[in-house]
């Protein structure tokens, strides 16, 4: 389910900034942002994320500023005193001169030193770092409970139609027996009628049968209502269950089919369509379920 989320917060010393987004994804999928410094707090961070959100592709990103006007790197004297000797050291050997610039000696791994990571440790800051993502976290439940409930309310329209299509099946399924009955007896009766033989009400009798035992849609009708009605207890319940709603609009789906493909009638074949698209839109939808 679609997301967002985002919350500051912020000490003496720093301001941390949370944005949490997420996208519709079957599994939980976490993606993450945030300064080296602070990658040991990767397994703490996740699962934060992984307590408030069970599905979806989650993307954090946090922003961490220090707020202490003291400079977050300092210059390391010693060691680019050690780049410098053995820089004259060099070029006493090859017989070159000196450069005239030290600005690349800068760059030198050790030349800079983090300030900030000499008086600070990782887990020092995580109490600030978890508030902001609990923070954002808060929203972004918020942002997503609204969306729930306008799933939730398509989801019921979709079910509801399905409901009465199935009502128009219940009605016509007991007349098409008895419709092939009285189609079957009349064609044969106008084949005959210039004919001398007479009809066999057992032959009759029998070829009804075999046509009602074939098209006999009763148990899809009963595990179909049966589905529909465990389907409107997920959906009111207080815990998403996105996963359990998916595999059960593919048993609608399949119990729908079924009596699409047996039930030998048009005005059924023409519910079975209407349902079978209310089927696909609650697909779509579940899709997005937590």
């Amino acid at each position: 389910m679609t997301g967002f989320g985002s919350a500051t917060a912020e000490n003496d010393r720093l301001s941390v900034h949370a944005e949490l987004r997420t996208v519709n994804n079957r599994y939980l999928k976490v993606s993450t942002r945030y300064p080296d410094f602070y990658a040991k707090l990767g397994s703490q961070i996740e699962k934060l994320i992984r307590g408030s959100v069970s599905r979806g592709t989650v993307n954090l990103t946090l922003r961490i500023d220090s707020l202490d006007r003291t400079s977050d790197y300092l210059l390391d004297e010693e060691v680019i005193k050690q780049y410098w000797e053995q820089l004259k050291h060099l070029s006493e050997v090859c017989h070159t001169p000196l450069p005239d610039r030290v600005d690349r000696l800068l760059t030198l791994p050790g030349a800079a030193i983090d300030n900030y990571s000499r008086s600070h440790t990782p887990e020092s800051d995580w109490p600030l770092i978890e508030q902001a993502i609990r923070g954002a976290l808060k929203e972004l439940t918020e942002f997503r409970k609204k969306e729930g409930e306008s799933a939730q309310a398509d989801l019921e329209s979709s079910n509801q139609i399905i409901r009465q299509q199935l009502a128009v099946v219940k009605e016509k399924a007991p007349r098409v027996v008895t419709s092939y009955r009285d189609r079957l007896h009349q064609r044969l009766t106008d084949l005959l009628k210039d004919q001398e033989v007479e009809m066999d009400p057992d032959s009759l009798i029998r070829e009804v049968s075999m046509f009602a035992d074939r098209c006999d849609i009763n148990e899809e009708i009963s595990r179909l209502t049966c589905h529909l009605e465990q389907f409107d207890t997920i959906i009111s319940s207080n815990t998403s269950q996105g996963k359990k709603l998916e595999f059960l609009v593919q048993e609608m789906f399949r119990e729908i089919n079924t009596i699409g493909s047996k039930a030998n009638d048009v005005e059924i074949s023409h519910a079975v369509i209407e349902m079978k698209l209310a089927v696909e839109k609650i697909r779509e939808n579940v899709q997005n379920v937590e």
